[in-house]
């Protein structure tokens, strides 16, 4: 059975940077996701090893890095032929699985994300580049769900610098204007396919819930990494070919590459623009300052 998309849906795709799908995959599908999130945890002899925990609160889970190397529930949704029929007609049929990720949006807490492109974190030779947001539970305004900018992958990179360094994130003020933006709610199963660079962001969750989505990430055969900083470069020792064949050569967009250099070494998008490493070092730095004077 083919799942590919319909000229009208990879039209709209096209045109807004996005494409939501609702209830793309079934109530088993997301069981199973479900309980292999309950399994990763349950067999982590300490949370910190598995997960990005929420500044201030241990017990709250922010992130599982790499879940489909966790659990093969998510390798079978990554593979899945209703995701990759329709990656096929968005980015073609050499398609290759580039990272994986679940963020949990925790329940009173569920850090917010600013407007940012996700091609800004990691640059490629081209911007054939698709995340596939899988909504492991219903998504809402009130549990901070995904919105996005419509139309805003059309400009190249923009501004995503405070002070000369990266800091992951677009000022207000320097938004595209004329993009519409959308609220992604969904019931679960639903699944956004994001271009890499649209501009998204989420609020913070003002649920007593989880709102967990499960991010498995993709690129073409020709786009390959310009950028191997410590944080662009970790996903590569996991890529490997979904479908289609390895390219021996790649296709280059002209246009100005901005690389993300932070000041600072920085352990994800979430702390990069909460600037947790800066207030890290402020507190060492204030702590420091105690003691010579105590």
């Amino acid at each position: 059975m083919s799942h590919h998309l319909s000229s009208e849906e990879a039209a709209a795709f096209e045109k807004d940077g996005f494409l939501i799908v609702h209830e793309l995959f079934d109530r088993d599908a997301v069981a199973s996701m479900r309980t292999a999130i309950d399994t990763v945890i349950a067999g982590a002899p300490d949370l910190r090893q598995i997960a990005e925990l929420e500044p201030g609160d241990a017990r709250i889970i922010r992130r599982i890095w790499q879940p489909s190397k966790k659990h093969e529930a998510f390798r079978r949704i990554q593979e899945d032929a209703r995701l990759l029929d329709r990656l096929e007609s968005l980015i073609g049929p050499d398609i290759v699985f580039h990272h994986s990720k679940l963020n949990m949006k925790g329940p009173r807490i569920g850090s917010p994300v600013e407007w940012h492109q996700d091609f800004s974190y990691y640059p490629h030779t081209n911007s054939k580049l698709v995340a596939c947001l899988t909504y492991l539970d219903d998504a809402t305004e009130d549990n901070g769900c995904l919105r996005l900018l419509a139309g805003s992958h059309k400009a190249n990179v923009y501004d995503h610098t405070e002070d000369g360094a990266f800091r992951g994130k677009v000022s207000p003020a320097n938004l595209p204007s004329g993009c519409q933006e959308v609220v992604a709610a969904g019931k679960a199963g639903t699944v956004v396919f994001l271009h890499c660079k649209v501009l998204h962001r989420s609020d913070a969750n003002h649920s007593d819930q989880y709102r967990r989505v499960f991010i498995p990430a993709y690129r073409a055969a020709d786009a390959l990494p310009i950028y191997f900083g410590p944080h662009a470069a970790h996903n590569e020792p996991d890529v490997y070919l979904l479908r289609g064949r390895h390219r021996a050569e790649v296709t280059l967009e002209g246009g100005r590459y901005p690389l993300p250099i932070a000041a600072k070494a920085f352990n994800s998008l979430y702390a990069l623009q909460q600037g947790e490493h800066l207030l890290k070092e402020e507190l060492h730095t204030r702590a420091s300052g105690y003691a010579t004077h105590a």
